[in-house]
């Protein structure tokens, strides 16, 4: 009989480090597909995601098989699947509740709509909205998302971040140009980020759409998630409102995080 003794019995309750890093790169995967909504072939998530289009391949049949990735046409490329909206339902979204009195008094005292959105790797994402009360109001749905560099949330998150953080996003962004006043070129948009640092709130003047414009700040949540809050108006009625919005805005916000420090 041998003394030679059996190695001890594997931890399964600990995931592999592989195990953990299939995860992380599906993960990533994900969120490229998030903001690509129209699919992507393999070829192209594999640029964006920096890993070879092999790797993709086997995680994208591993997606597939649940339903968490879909064809997006007949002949080529994926998007997001329909398992994602069950999931998505069931989401609990912590931060939406510590903002929720915040976008209420804002909404009430206001009468425009008032949105809360958190950064992504790209865009800025609608995680809650109180819509306005008036017969003309900017709407948009949660989930949704919007570019960085033409809307007053995504400038005003560009703004509250550091410089690691915003040379890293400098090198994801492509600054497409929505109407004639959106900001096409890095300088420029470093100065208006200067700008915002400064009085303390973003606008968007139109620079995203055509006849809605917005004032928007940015904070950090009590776990820390670069979030913003906004108050998209008709163009109509922004001019006349903006000191008083960028006013309440700023009074609002600071009282939130007051309540946190």
């Amino acid at each position: 009989m041998s003394n030679q003794q059996s190695p001890p019995p594997a931890d399964v309750s600990r995931p592999s480090k592989g195990g953990i890093q299939v995860i992380a790169r599906a993960a990533e995967i994900l969120r490229v597909l998030m903001e690509r909504p129209r699919g992507l072939s393999l070829g192209e998530i594999a640029l964006d995601v920096g890993l070879p289009r092999s790797t993709v391949q086997r995680i994208v049949d591993a997606l597939a098989k649940e339903n968490l990735v879909l064809p997006a046409t007949a002949s080529h490329g994926v998007k997001l699947g329909p398992a994602l909206i069950s999931l998505g339902a069931a989401t609990h979204f912590p931060i939406a509740e510590w903002a929720a009195p915040c976008l209420a008094t804002l909404a009430k005292h206001c009468g425009e709509t008032v949105d809360l959105s958190i950064v992504s790797r790209t865009n800025m994402v609608f995680l809650e909205q109180i819509p306005g009360t008036h017969r003309l109001a900017a709407l948009s749905a949660v989930g949704v998302t919007f570019p960085f560099h033409s809307t007053a949330n995504g400038k005003a998150a560009l703004a509250l971040m550091d410089e690691n953080s915003l040379g890293k996003m400098r090198q994801r962004l492509t600054l497409e140009r929505y109407t004639a006043n959106t900001i096409t070129h890095w300088d420029a948009l470093l100065d208006e980020l200067s700008r915002i640092r400064e009085r303390g709130v973003a606008f968007d003047r139109e620079e995203n759409t055509l006849g809605i414009c917005a004032v928007a700040k940015a904070l950090r949540s009590p776990s820390n998630e670069l979030v913003a809050i906004s108050i998209p108006v008709p163009s109509v009625r922004f001019r006349d409102k903006e000191a008083y919005l960028s006013d309440l805005l700023a009074m609002e916000l600071a009282t939130l995080q007051s309540k946190y420090r």
